[in-house]
């Protein structure tokens, strides 16, 4: 078990002054198990904060007594819904797979059209992912985003829900229509990695939407006026996106710091 410093305690017993929020969480967790620990803590302690927390102290214990004892048990299930997705992400699923499935439609019933499963498949995930990690959408964000175990680590978590769903779709989508599966599955995941990179700077529901504009500007709507494939979809392309794809994987543990604060973008 590691120990925080008499520095970092002291900072914490000052009100944490210079450090973020996973290092104030973690210190909280760490004194809640180590006696030592809280008792050098509240060593450091001022006269009025100790008195403050000696009427709080009162007044929670009187609040419990009169208070019935909780009856809920945690469940599987309900660790599920914290720690890997949010219902709310549910709706946006089956809607992302309803378009894909139009897609497939479209490409069989206009033969002359660009493919539009590749089209869409950079897209694809980005409403998922939106939502995933957003405080508009989870009534539980600030709850959950105040967790030790939250951060990059649960954006990817609830991330690989998304995409356990999203790329079966696309896989099926690209297999009945007959397009590449490279050039389906890799932009998919490239902008994946791209909402989560730029995420960490404006937050993840900011970062899918300007993608998908972007995406839709640049290349979707082009193709489909010309009836043509941009250049970025064609077969040539498929090393620029396994390069994307590994680059951003790489570059995402770099943002995990963005993630631990509540004053982001999200």
């Amino acid at each position: 078990m590691t120990h925080p410093t008499t520095t970092v305690l002291a900072r914490y017993a000052e009100g944490g002054h210079g450090l973020d929020d996973a290092a104030l969480w973690s210190i909280e967790v760490h004194l809640d198990a180590c006696a030592n620990c809280r008792e050098s803590l509240a060593a450091k302690a001022t006269p009025a904060t100790t008195d403050l927390l000696d009427r709080v102290a009162v007044s929670l214990g009187q609040a419990i007594e009169a208070s019935p004892s909780p009856t809920r048990q945690r469940t599987p299930a309900a660790a599920v819904h914290r720690r890997w997705l949010a219902w709310t992400l549910l709706p946006w699923l089956a809607v992302t797979v309803a378009v894909l499935g139009c897609g497939v439609l479209l490409d069989s019933a206009e033969p002359s059209l660009p493919s539009l499963v590749l089209l869409l498949a950079p897209v694809a995930p980005l409403p998922g992912v939106a939502v995933a990690w957003s405080r508009r959408t989870d009534p539980a964000w600030e709850l959950i985003a105040t967790t030790p175990a939250a951060g990059l680590a649960m954006v990817l978590r609830r991330t690989l829900a998304v995409l356990v769903v999203v790329l079966p779709a696309l896989l099926v989508a690209g297999v009945s229509t007959g397009t590449s599966l490279a050039l389906t599955l890799l932009p998919c995941l490239a902008f994946t990695g791209a909402t989560l990179v730029l995420g960490a700077l404006v937050g993840v529901r900011r970062a899918a939407i300007g993608l998908a504009v972007v995406w839709s500007a640049a290349v979707l709507l082009p193709s489909v006026a010309a009836q043509s494939l941009s250049p970025v979809l064609q077969p040539g392309s498929t090393a620029d996106w396994v390069v994307a794809t590994v680059a951003l994987a790489a570059i995402t543990p770099l943002a995990a710091t963005h993630f631990r604060r509540l004053t982001s973008g999200n």
